[in-house]
């Protein structure tokens, strides 16, 4: 068993590219002790685990995961969203994103899986094929297969390399199996596929200077809409569900969009 969490905290240490000697160092105990950790030759106290799961930004179903392999019981709750212990957080959620209409507005689970959405965001999600309807609906997955939104994302090599390098930093930071598994379905995508073969072949050069955001450009009809977006995550939580809850918010980022939003509105 102990064995078990020192490799796994070896794991995380190497993602975030410590050293053990830094690490120890960093979190007050001796390089010995986090050795014989890493190594099963002692177990880690509780305290121990979470000063090392802070310091390695370790996300809290992980730091779960280590406290059942060192044999102590989890710390952190993990309620479902539509559970009754979560109906405060979930009506809060979804006053938001009514709110933020006629913009779209999402919110989204740790794969970016859509848990909750505003009308203007199921409107344009019921344009997508009824086999990328199925519930869950996957951001990743709808924004970047041929039959989803790239076939109407105007600018698709820039917003799909954004989306691809998101994509890829959270499956390298969380270790998320799940994350890795979608990196792997949404590269095989032709489209994909080919842009990352366009990447690799040309030179990037650098980013336009009057750039200040990469917008989503979506292809209405004869008309282009660009949104920029922010994500927004919950302040200290203790709950994994909330931990790993993010909103999406998306904006008018020309004129012609705000327009357009306008028109939605009145």
């Amino acid at each position: 068993m102990t064995v078990e969490v020192g490799s796994m905290l070896r794991q995380w240490r190497s993602r975030r590219s410590l050293s053990q000697l830094d690490l120890a160092y960093e979190v007050g105990v001796s390089p010995r002790h986090l050795s014989f950790v890493e190594t099963g030759r002692s177990r880690p106290s509780p305290a121990l685990l979470e000063a090392l799961s802070e310091r390695l930004d370790v996300p809290l179903r992980e730091r779960n995961s280590l406290l059942l392999a060192a044999g102590h019981a989890p710390r952190y709750s993990e309620e479902p969203l539509d559970a009754e212990t979560m109906s405060r957080v979930r009506s809060s959620v979804q006053r938001l994103l009514d709110a933020h209409n006629p913009n779209m507005g999402v919110a989204l689970d740790r794969t970016w899986n859509v848990v909750l959405a505003n009308d203007t965001a199921l409107t344009l999600l019921e344009m997508l094929p009824r086999e990328l309807q199925s519930v869950p609906v996957n951001l990743f997955r709808v924004s970047l297969h041929p039959d989803g939104f790239a076939q109407r994302t105007h600018n698709f090599d820039d917003w799909a390399t954004y989306l691809l390098d998101l994509l890829r930093r959270m499956a390298r930071i969380t270790g998320d199996p799940r994350l890795a598994d979608l990196e792997r379905e949404v590269s095989a995508y032709p489209s994909v596929a080919a842009l990352d073969g366009r990447l690799a072949r040309d030179r990037v050069g650098p980013p336009d200077p009057a750039a200040l955001l990469v917008p989503f450009q979506l292809e209405l009809g004869e008309q282009v809409l660009s949104f920029f977006s922010t994500l927004t995550t919950f302040g200290s939580p203790r709950d994994v569900t909330l931990d790993e809850l993010t909103i999406e918010l998306f904006y008018p980022a020309d004129e012609p969009t705000e327009q357009w939003v306008a028109m939605m509105q009145g």
